[in-house]
């Protein structure tokens, strides 16, 4: 079935068959369709999708440029040598690793993995570009796509074997240089999920068996969807010593001594815009929040043959002004289309704010403004519209994000034995809040019975268990307990 034989509008429902509307919701909405025959996993990202990533893109390339980063590119292909200089890379990612064997059709001297990620060659090259302490703190970031192949039960820009993402790679001379870079990244991103996609997260770090391969520390933010799944929304990594080590990074202090540097990495995918596809979207089709949505603004005429020239007129001039005040507005003036027809369109795709204007609205010198959330509409003055426009979109933003901490501030819970934790899950989703030993056996048996596993623990300042004398037992094994760890399913 083609795109153009597709009945317009959404047949699936969010709440019953959660996975089928997401996948009518991201091709009718024209942000992708599957990649071709035979290449599952892969998909082909329209205008309209690619537009979101570049919001996404330009909010973080913005912070990371304020705070020292500088944008570069490594080549995709990495020397299978060079990833066997740090084995925890190689053993983390062995089973997602993709090799080029052939060029043309001589065969190569040594494969070429295709980057599943660029650690192993970034840090050779940043270990070039270092020698002395006035080189550092170094900060380079890439925006690229990597390939993962281990990926089956695909999902569109949720899980591909092939994605867009950045990765930020830094030195530094000291410890707590590093550690502070990690938490500045992870800021970043926690911002750019509530201010730029309107979800609020959470915010912890990864439990060590579960950190980057090779990380000291690997810290994370986590956003709930609306079915009860976390979606691991970007990572930051306090890598330590290992890749310096593993690649000679090294420089010469204030007293010319050797010292080995301290590195950083950090990443954030299009796995955040299945984040925010799933997490506004209705079962009218996409909801985005303004500051992401190609078009904030469609102005609709709706007119009769007598009446044509006086309301084009007028919904040119709205257009305009909002255009010129720095707002994407769109006028469909279409003849081919009647108004009900525009209506159901423009909500399929998204855009936040339709602006209505027919004889009355002309007459009376007014608009009608409709939100895309939750159809509220009202009537307001032609005056000043733009600053109207702005305050409207503003409310908007705030609906979206209010109902989405609405919905995670109702899907966590507390559970203190293992019988409580798999029902809580069962039942509800969420997240289930719950002391813990630190064994990895016990993530494992949750994991096992439910599809569940530790999607963060706290960072130790927020963290009760610690610091402090408790009785707290593991919620699954029954031992003295050590961390609170929040347990879920996750995409």
């Amino acid at each position: 079935m083609t795109d153009d034989d597709q009945e317009l509008g959404i047949t699936e429902s969010k709440s019953h068959d959660t996975g089928e509307w997401y996948a009518e919701v991201v091709q009718k909405a024209g942000l992708a369709n599957y990649g071709p025959e035979g290449m599952s996993g892969f998909i082909v990202t329209r205008p309209r999708g690619y537009a979101l990533w570049e919001a996404v893109q330009n909010a973080l390339d913005a912070k990371f440029k304020e705070t020292g980063v500088q944008n570069a590119y490594f080549p995709m292909f990495i020397p299978e040598s060079y990833l066997e200089r740090e084995k925890d890379v190689v053993e983390g990612f062995d089973p997602e690793v993709a090799w080029v064997t052939h060029g043309g059709h001589e065969e190569l001297e040594e494969r070429l993995a295709v980057r599943p990620t660029s650690e192993s060659i970034i840090a050779p090259y940043i270990a070039r570009w270092v020698r002395s302490h006035r080189d550092l703190p170094l900060r380079v970031n890439q925006w690229c796509s990597v390939v993962r192949w281990e990926a089956t039960e695909t999902k569109p820009f949720f899980r591909t074997k092939e994605f867009l993402w950045q990765e930020g790679h830094t030195a530094h001379e000291t410890d707590e240089e590093a550690l502070e870079e990690t938490m500045l990244r992870l800021d970043q991103y926690e911002s750019v999920y509530e201010d730029v996609l309107a979800i609020p997260v959470l915010r912890g770090q990864k439990p060590p068996h579960d950190k980057f391969p090779g990380a000291k520390t690997t810290t994370t933010v986590e956003a709930l969807m609306p079915d009860g799944k976390s979606v691991q929304g970007a990572t930051s990594h306090h890598l330590g010593q290992s890749f310096a080590e593993a690649f000679d990074i090294t420089f010469s202090d204030v007293d010319e001594t050797e010292r080995t540097a301290h590195t950083t990495s950090w990443g954030i995918s299009w796995r955040c815009l299945g984040a925010l596809i799933m997490t506004h979207s209705d079962e009218q089709g996409l909801v985005l929040p303004p500051t992401v949505a190609p078009e904030q603004v469609v102005v609709v005429p709706i007119w009769q043959a007598d009446t044509k020239e006086d309301v084009l007129e007028y919904a040119e001039g709205v257009a305009e002004d909002l255009e010129e005040a720095g707002i994407r507005v769109e006028l469909d003036d279409r003849d081919e289309h009647n108004p009900g027809f525009k209506f159901n369109e423009h909500e399929l795709h998204g855009v936040p704010l339709r602006i209505e204007i027919g004889p009355n609205e002309v007459e009376d010198g007014e608009l009608t403004l409709v939100h895309r959330p939750d159809g509220e509409s009202d009537v307001v003055d032609r005056a000043d519209a733009s600053g109207t426009v702005r305050s409207h979109l503003d409310e908007i933003y705030a609906k979206l994000y209010a109902a989405a901490e609405e919905n995670l501030d109702g899907e966590i819970r507390e559970a203190d034995d293992r019988a409580e934790i798999l029902g809580t899950l069962g039942r509800h989703g969420g997240y289930v809040e719950t002391p813990w030993c630190g064994e990895e056996a016990c993530e494992t048996e949750i994991k096992e019975q439910i599809a569940a596993e530790i999607v963060m623990v706290p960072f130790e300042e927020d963290d009760d268990l610690l610091g402090e004398d408790h009785e707290e037992t593991c919620g699954v094994c029954g031992d003295p307990a050590e961390r609170t760890a929040y347990f879920a399913k996750s995409y």
